[in-house]
């Protein structure tokens, strides 16, 4: 239940607010003065929103504001007053006021304006709490001991002592988000946010707005000033996933906050200074994108300052055990499972063009079929299994084989094939069933 603190020492219009908002599903909470106010909002942690008259007996509703909002930042202030007053009006605003309206004239905006400052409420707090999940430890999700992974390791912790900016490059699936965390969790940053964006994933129009917000009125609907991701990365960390894909016409503008620390919100004409880390990822290649006209030199210029090319995991085969057992534990809940050797070697000589997010899908799906304690290669998918088996037959191809080694192989390739369906399996081997299912039992071949 959406609660508010009506504070207001008239009892008859406390009480006609308090009823009219009952009606529209609000819990409402009363208070005659300043003094019971505070009172009552430390006595009932589920108020939201308050809506004050600026006129008290014993203070005044402007420089309540202030002391509400230091105690309680999160809650929204709404002060009504029965004469408006610029003076009064300016100050509310600069104490952290949501709104000021006059009584009477303003009646019909109270009901919206209350909804707007509940929505802000909860984006406020939803804002807060994804702040708190950016303390986790992501030194724990930057896995391997590998040389490559170790000389990168070492560039980001010098770099991440800096404020120099970071283009990380390397192909998709490599890991760019979790390193670029793991740059701002190792910075003086770290107590400021981490804001990230993917900007593959919106329009130009719909980007401009989430990175540089807007000012209320700059266009139909935009009723209250927008802070952008820009500004809530202030004094943190400004992580631009997939900037080759960004807009050219965007990209002038991010220049400008590269170089000048500043941007004009959508509407406004005065610029707001912000002091940030940009970090930004591509698995293109920027100066081919560059040639084609696609991407501003001097952008590329200041993007990467300092550049660190993530290795793919082909790059990486000591690292796969490391990440079979995380991602195997995460997924199945349980400690101390195995692997069988024939599943570890197939898992390494994978070509792995998905890289370390291909292979978290891969595991997160063999820990659904998995029927023991231990991982088997039959557990894996069809193309890993086929991939296996072409090149072991590869490998073998010049060394002398049995018949039974070389039919024993077969069977098993044509089996894979039609995926265990043992009738198509004889028909296409051109033995009867009975034969087949002999054959299966005589080399142990999984059902």
């Amino acid at each position: 239940m959406r609660t508010i603190l009506i504070i207001d020492d008239e009892i008859k219009l406390r009480t006609l607010l308090s009823r009219i908002l009952s009606m529209e599903n609000f819990q409402v909470v009363q208070a005659e003065d300043c003094k019971s106010a505070m009172r009552i909002l430390g006595q009932t942690p589920e108020i939201d929103v308050v809506l004050c008259d600026v006129k008290m007996p014993d203070g005044n509703g402007v420089a309540l504001t202030k002391d509400i909002k230091q105690k309680y930042p999160f809650i929204e202030v709404i002060l009504l007053t029965a004469y408006g007053n610029i003076a009064d009006g300016v100050q509310a605003m600069k104490n952290g006021a949501f709104d000021y309206i006059i009584k009477g004239d303003d009646n019909n905006k109270i009901i919206p304006l209350l909804n707007q400052a509940f929505e802000n409420v909860e984006r406020k707090r939803n804002a807060n709490t994804a702040k708190k999940g950016q303390n986790t430890d992501y030194s724990n999700l930057v896995i391997g001991t590998s040389e490559a992974l170790k000389k990168n390791l070492s560039l980001a912790e010098k770099v991440a002592k800096t404020s120099t900016s970071v283009l990380l490059t390397g192909e998709t699936g490599t890991g760019k988000e979790i390193f670029a965390r793991f740059i701002h969790q190792m910075s003086s940053r770290v107590i400021k946010s981490f804001v990230a964006i993917n900007c593959s994933a919106f329009s130009k129009d719909l980007l401009e707005g989430e990175l540089f917000g807007h000012r209320a009125g700059a266009f139909t609907g935009a009723v209250k000033e927008q802070k952008g991701l820009i500004e809530e990365a202030d004094k943190g960390t400004l992580f631009l996933d997939e900037i080759g894909e960004m807009p050219i016409e965007l990209q002038p503008k991010i220049l400008r906050v590269l170089e000048t620390g500043e941007f004009l919100k959508i509407g406004e004409t005065r610029p707001t200074k912000v002091d940030i880390r940009v970090i930004s990822a591509t698995n293109r290649n920027l100066q081919d994108e560059i040639a084609r006209g696609n991407f501003r030199e001097d952008l590329y210029f200041r993007l990467s300052v300092f550049n660190i090319k993530l290795p793919s995991l082909k790059e990486r085969k000591d690292d796969i055990p490391l990440f079979i057992n995380y991602f195997m534990s995460k997924f199945s809940g349980k400690e101390n499972l195995s692997v069988s050797k024939s599943a570890l070697d197939a898992l390494i000589n994978y070509f792995w063009p998905g890289n370390i997010r291909e292979l978290k899908n891969v595991i997160e799906r063999s820990s659904i079929l998995m029927d023991s304690e231990e991982l088997q290669l039959e557990d894996m998918p069809y193309e890993i299994q086929q991939y296996n088996l072409n090149l072991s037959m590869k490998e073998t191809e010049a060394a002398p084989l049995s018949m039974a080694s070389v039919e024993k192989l077969h069977i098993q390739k044509v089996l894979r094939h039609v995926s265990g369906n043992k009738t198509e399996a004889a028909r296409l081997l051109g033995i009867g069933i009975a034969t087949l299912y002999r054959k299966i039992e005589e080399y142990k071949l999984k059902p």
